[in-house]
């Protein structure tokens, strides 16, 4: 046992990988607004909410949960604070979300629905409630539309492509990017071909049923076809 206990103390060398990020937490100025949003519109489930405790100081803050794997709630995926009213950052109206980084802070949250057709159904209940959509991109590895909560917080909408399309070749499908349209029914459009990443010195051209439209870039990789 003290042997067991001294390995178990001892530094590795390196740091360990974790499994990923387990959940966030965002300010927000008006907590019921935000509750609105992230349940009515986003599809999370509050699972959870702080409560006073005489005496000690505690954020206004609610948890909530997606479904992992199994159809089950998490202990939460996400938690919003709300801001109290005596700190200025609650006035004046949020900042519109770009990609591009204009402040410190997190530029954009990434939510995944299970499957493309899951991911189709919440795009069109998206615009049946009037969300604009800021960008719409078929990276390399999903397929996304990027749009925001009240609070000007970048959020990604999107579905995972399968392992084979990225795994080879994570650096191209990151560098690619087909820019699509973010109004009309063409923005609820999706396409089920889409190119494979393998690692080459020179790009190769991607044989496609039609072609992309306007690609941001498509990496030193070469490319085939694969349908989702």
């Amino acid at each position: 046992m003290a042997n067991d206990a001294a390995k178990s103390s001892s530094a590795p060398s390196h740091a360990q990988p974790p499994r990923g990020i387990n959940h966030m937490v965002l300010n927000v100025r008006n907590l019921e607004a935000s509750h609105r949003f992230w349940t009515d519109i986003m599809g999370f489930r509050c699972v959870a909410e702080l409560k006073p405790i005489p005496g000690r100081q505690r954020p206004k803050m609610r948890f909530y949960s997606g479904l992992d794997a199994q159809g089950d709630v998490t202990h939460h995926d996400l938690a919003l604070a709300e801001v109290p009213e005596t700190n200025g950052d609650r006035s004046g109206a949020p900042a519109q979300w770009s990609l591009m980084p204009g402040r410190i802070g997190l530029n954009h949250v990434a939510i995944a629905w299970p499957d493309r057709e899951s991911w189709l159904k919440q795009l069109a209940f998206l615009r049946s409630k009037g969300v604009p959509f800021l960008r719409r991109v078929n990276h390399g590895m999903t397929h996304s539309v990027y749009i925001a909560d009240p609070d000007g917080h970048g959020i990604e909408v999107l579905y995972e492509l399968p392992r084979e399309v990225w795994a080879s070749d994570i650096d191209g499908a990151q560098n690619y990017a087909e820019m699509l349209p973010t109004e009309g029914d063409e923005a609820l459009v999706d396409r089920t071909e889409n190119p494979v990443f393998q690692p080459s010195h020179s790009q190769i051209a991607r044989p496609m049923i039609h072609s992309l439209s306007s690609p941001e870039s498509q990496g030193n990789s070469s490319v085939k076809s694969v349908t989702a």
